[in-house]
């Protein structure tokens, strides 16, 4: 296996990727395509557990810059568990719906899948994010990136440094007429 800056900061924003991809997935509970059920929950618990597993593979090899993403991973799969927990409720009460105490129950079950549903979504964005950052830190620019900004810093004047050789009171004018036209 290769550590390098460049292979690390490649893992790390493929890990991120796949977090991006667990948020796009979740169900959203007023979007009737996209709305939670208890297969499609099922599914995206086996696929985060699955992420989560590489996510410890990672840590193992690379301690420092994925472990930030362990606790949110985590909390994203609570979250989902929460979700489905409340589904079979659902489920099973499906039938009592002419009932006011199972009304209000599965009023309330609702409310709280959106509320775990949020909390799954805004974890993962979390991890994404925390990934994403140390793929930042760890991913220095190349060496061919560095020298083109040398040169281009050495050559190209400074905002606001006169033109060499011009004078400033006469040139400055034209040139605010000219970038506004």
């Amino acid at each position: 296996m290769n550590n390098s800056p460049l292979s690390d900061a490649l893992a790390l924003r493929a890990t991120a990727s796949a977090f991006d991809a667990q948020r796009g997935k979740l169900p959203v509970p007023a979007d009737p395509h996209r709305s939670p059920d208890a297969v499609a929950v099922a599914r995206q618990i086996s696929e985060l557990g699955k992420l989560i597993t590489e996510l410890g593979d990672e840590v193992l090899l690379r301690a420092t810059n994925f472990a930030a993403a362990v606790e949110p991973a985590g909390e994203a799969a609570s979250a989902l568990g929460a979700v489905a927990h409340q589904l079979a409720f659902l489920n099973q009460t499906a039938s009592l719906l002419d009932q006011p105490d199972a009304r209000d129950a599965r009023e309330a079950a609702v409310q709280v899948m959106e509320e775990a549903l949020a909390t799954a979504d805004a974890a993962l964005h979390d991890g994404a994010n925390s990934l994403h950052s140390a793929s930042a830190t760890v991913s220095r620019p190349s060496v061919r990136l560095q020298a083109a900004r040398s040169r281009s810093a050495t050559i190209a004047p400074a905002p606001g440094s006169p033109p060499p050789g011009g004078t400033t009171a006469v040139a400055a004018p034209s040139d605010r007429i000219a970038r506004g036209r």
